[in-house]
């Protein structure tokens, strides 16, 4: 196969006109035939997304590979973290299983907090045994992000372990220490910690480049952390690359990497810098079969329109043209899961009236984040229930892996004034979540998500809508655009019940992440990260 056109060459940070030269799924000639010709299509190598959740896209990855390829991205650096806490070790083997229908090459990394806390309940545990045992395998290259970062810092010996046996065979380390500074970031560093993508600011990105760690810029669904870090691109191109971690369908199919690129080149930012970022250095960093169009590489590359828009005419991945391939999707051979709960009933999530006053969760909109304040919920025979006036809802967390009492609290900011909203999607160990302005909403609310074994519910007191998610409560059968379709049809409603919320699924997903501060609910209580314990719902 020949293919003519303007050669994006990164190795020798030059544009030429020539001729490509493919045989099966190697570049086995580069010819370079003059000056880079206007009006002539243009031949780059591939993006890399170089730390990404697929299951935060709602599909499987041959769904995801599908709309990848449109958007220019031929391989992906990914951490199966939340299939992970529900199915554990086969819950990844399903992953790289449906990965081998798509041609974009996958690259799974082994989960290294599974689960993140044990202050919460998980489908699965993957202990220092399992990391062995995973490190050992071919189609597993790196160890995924350790969040268990004073774990790192004061020598837990289990955590070590896990670190150990990546280095044993050779494998990078991926770093997630949002914040951490000084003598904790050096002790976090010189574990052998190689990369981070939670930096919020210029300040703490150069001391962690300081101490040899690479930043990866972070522009996803929930955390946008581009504007806050591009200067990066000028200063250290060399340690930098790009990534999503979280992209939820609705955003996925609007683009990928090629976003990032398209932003940075506008800014002014040098071009062959912004391409080694966003397709050489991912290669380099952990080691990917990933070609860069040069003799004896892998075939992949784009055909680009121009290199303004980067607007993708079409994607090769080992030589075969993917963007028409990539869109026959394959049935899956089946849908994992783990849903062991009972639906429950009123009784089930009542309070009684121990006190007037309650500690409540306080959502900033856009933020992970949460404040703790107090509050005085509406008493309804000696029961509490939510106060919708004041915006003080009743929020109820459900261990989906066995039968157990609901755990209860309240949130404030949510501004439902009808119904109630619920999903799956609640990390890190997707239980059920769910806030409701009544009881009967609560409930109907999860027993529909039960009833289906995973997905996002909307009750408006009248008629149910769920986004049926079958694989593990976090993933659907269906294409990106469908699932981004019916997410944005969910999220339009919650605008009809007040919800005023950027993202208001993302943001209850959210609400019972326990690591994250300040007040948070897992499925057994009432969470402060500040103690980093229980702490009890009534104010004394």
């Amino acid at each position: 196969m020949k293919l003519s056109g303007n050669i994006v060459d990164l190795e020798r940070s030059e544009v030429y006109y020539g001729a490509l030269f493919v045989e099966g799924a190697r570049v086995v000639d580069v010819l370079k035939e003059g000056p880079e010709r206007s009006g002539e299509r243009y031949l780059c190598p591939g993006f890399i997304d170089s730390h990404v959740h697929i299951e935060s896209s709602m599909v499987s990855p041959s769904r995801f590979g599908a709309e990848a390829v449109k958007h220019g991205t031929v391989a992906v650096v990914t951490d199966p973290h939340e299939i992970a806490n529900v199915l554990g070790v086969p819950g990844i083997d399903f992953m790289i299983e449906d990965s081998k229908k798509s041609q974009v090459k996958f690259y799974f990394g082994a989960p290294s907090c599974v689960p993140a806390t044990f202050f919460e309940s998980s489908g699965a545990i993957i202990d220092e045994g399992d990391i062995a045992r995973l490190m050992a395998r071919d189609d597993i290259f790196f160890l995924a992000e350790m969040m268990n970062f004073p774990g790192v810092i004061y020598n837990d010996p289990r955590v070590i372990k896990k670190i150990e046996h990546a280095k044993e065979y050779g494998k990078p380390i991926d770093g997630h220490a949002p914040g951490l500074m000084g003598d904790q970031l050096s002790a976090y560093a010189g574990a052998g910690i190689s990369t981070d993508h939670e930096c919020f600011s210029m300040e703490e990105a150069r001391a962690k480049m300081k101490l040899g760690m690479k930043i990866l810029i972070r522009e996803g669904s929930a955390a946008k952390n581009f504007d806050a870090l591009h200067e990066l691109i000028a200063e250290a191109p060399d340690l930098v690359m790009f990534c999503t971690d979280d992209c939820h369908p609705n955003d996925f199919r609007n683009g990928h990497i090629n976003l990032l690129v398209k932003r940075a080149i506008a800014l002014g930012y040098d071009f062959f810098s912004v391409l080694k970022i966003a397709c050489l250095n991912p290669i380099g960093h952990y080691k990917l079969a990933v070609g860069t169009l040069k003799v004896g590489d892998y075939a992949d590359f784009l055909v680009l329109k121009d290199l303004v828009a980067f607007e993708v005419v079409s994607t090769y991945i080992n030589g075969v043209c993917v963007t028409t391939t990539e869109g026959v999707l394959l049935p899956l051979s089946h849908t994992p899961n783990n849903f062991n709960c009972e639906t429950i009933s009123l009784s089930d999530i009542r309070v009684e009236a121990k006190s007037l006053k309650v500690r409540v969760i306080e959502i900033e909109d856009g933020e992970l984040i949460t404040g703790s304040g107090e509050g005085c919920p509406t008493v309804v025979d000696s029961s509490l229930c939510s106060n919708v006036d004041a915006d003080i809802l009743k929020i109820v967390v459900v261990n989906r892996y066995e039968k157990a009492t609901p755990a209860i609290g309240f949130i404030k900011g949510l501004k439902l004034s009808n119904g109630a909203i619920a999903t799956t999607v609640a990390h890190d160990s997707h239980n059920i979540i769910c806030a409701g302005v009544s009881d009967e909403d609560i409930v109907m609310a999860i027993n529909h998500i039960i009833e289906n074994k995973g997905g996002l519910c909307i009750y408006d007191s009248k008629e149910l809508s769920i986004l049926p998610l079958p694989i593990a409560g976090l993933m659907c059968d269906c294409s990106v655009n469908e699932a981004a379709d019916r997410y944005e049809s969910l999220e339009k409603r919650t605008r009809s019940l007040g919800c005023t919320l950027k993202s208001p699924f993302m943001t209850l997903s959210f609400m019972a992440l326990i690591v994250i501060p300040e007040l948070k609910l897992s499925d057994k209580g009432l969470f402060s990260t500040s103690k980093f314990d229980f702490v009890d719902l009534f104010v004394n």
